[in-house]
């Protein structure tokens, strides 16, 4: 197995998911939609931070951000995602954790990300000499990825 460069590392935060919105979400009761796609990208862990600053622990805004920080197309303004119904708006932000390698149960995303993703970033700058910029534009999921790559090379090490 090879070892990834720092390119490689952060090439998932710029991706974008072409994401598919099943009709009975579009229109819960009905209303003739077709099943349509959106254009979505994962969240950073720069992206969390801000969002979790301006939210200032109001998980249902936190989530409405996180939403609208994720679509790329159609893009909409805070009102229009705050104006979504209820069952889209739980879809996309469920998509959102998806596509960013988030998942978490009965958890505020809030405190389930604060003090362990500063130790995280911590961890990361320091094992592979990254900017603290580098690491803040890496996605949940290629921060999970990458401490589980540092801790088996460690228990290897210590076999």
């Amino acid at each position: 197995m090879g070892y990834l460069s720092a390119e490689d590392l952060l090439a998932g935060g710029s991706t974008t998911h072409d994401v598919e919105i099943p009709s009975e979400v579009l229109s819960p009761r009905g209303g003739g939609f077709a099943s349509a796609k959106i254009k979505m990208r994962p969240l950073t862990v720069k992206d969390i931070q801000k969002l979790t600053k301006a939210a200032k622990d109001n998980d249902s805004l936190l989530s409405i951000l996180m939403v609208k920080e994720a679509l790329v197309a159609p893009s909409l303004s805070f009102e229009q995602v705050h104006g979504l119904h209820t069952g889209l708006a739980r879809f996309l932000l469920d998509e959102v954790h998806r596509i960013s390698g988030l998942t978490l149960e009965d958890q505020s995303l809030a405190d389930a990300v604060q003090a362990p993703l500063a130790k995280a970033c911590f961890v990361l700058a320091k094992e592979f000499g990254w900017s603290p910029q580098e690491v803040g534009d890496l996605t949940m999921g290629q921060i999970l990825f990458y401490l589980e790559m540092l801790r088996r090379n460690k228990a290897e090490v210590a076999a």
